[in-house]
């Protein structure tokens, strides 16, 4: 079924859904919004986001910078923040309910996001608790509310010696995941930052008494804030 919304020029099919929201997402995390990033992210052709991007713009939703780079109008942002909304609600659903493991929740849940009526995203969003977070950190939208998207700091820019608390992980990479939470990486875990390699080299944590190094393909996806060493006060943004 194809959603057809009345402020609209063009329908809402599962291609426009996936389409704003990666944009979205990839904003929220500063990083370029570009048709081959987009054509990555959703596995298709560069032509084909490019075909998507050239209708979004005309329909209001998208427009282009000088840069060729895509980014949100307020009315498509207003669309986008409503698909993140229903994802990351089905997400939490699928493992606090169904104990879907955090690794697959990404995947199942944008299949059903298309699908789900507001009155079943409700109830979801009701028995669930109305919660605030997902179960990789990321914040859910309130129903016609805005969202904060700041990302806070990533693990690759912690400094050694100072302890680190995790609030997000970004969700695109399942066996990642599967690997960061084999070390016990995940949010609202508190971890020890101890040695930076040098030329690139990884960097060296501590979970609890267990020491792990992480490469840059994993440091990039954990990111949350620096904790002042113990007997200081406050935290380093």
């Amino acid at each position: 079924m194809i959603d057809v919304r009345p402020c609209c020029t063009m329908p809402h099919t599962p291609a426009v859904e996936d389409t704003l929201r990666t944009i979205f997402v990839r904003a929220g995390r500063g990083e370029p919004v570009g048709t081959s990033a987009v054509a990555d992210e959703l596995h298709v052709s560069p032509p084909t986001v490019s075909i998507m991007l050239k209708r979004l713009t005309a329909a209001g939703l998208v427009q282009r910078t000088d840069g060729h780079l895509a980014a949100l109008t307020e009315h498509g942002s207003t669309h986008a923040r409503d698909v993140v909304r229903r994802h990351r609600l089905l997400e939490t659903f699928l493992q606090r309910v169904l104990d879907v493991p955090w690794d697959e929740v990404h995947a199942e849940a944008d299949a059903l996001e298309h699908a789900v009526s507001p009155r079943l995203l409700d109830r979801i969003d009701r028995h669930l608790g109305h919660p605030d977070r997902d179960p990789h950190g990321d914040p859910i939208p309130r129903d016609g509310g805005g969202i904060g998207e700041e990302w806070g700091v990533r693990l690759d820019s912690a400094p050694a010696g100072r302890a680190f608390h995790i609030e997000r992980v970004y969700d695109r990479d399942s066996a990642a995941l599967r690997y960061l939470a084999d070390l016990g990486i995940a949010p609202g875990v508190r971890i020890d930052v101890t040695e930076r390699q040098p030329f690139g080299g990884p960097l060296w944590i501590r979970v609890g008494p267990d020491a792990h190094a992480l490469g840059e393909p994993l440091t990039h996806l954990v990111h949350g804030r620096v904790v002042a060493p113990a007997g200081a006060r406050g935290t380093l943004a």
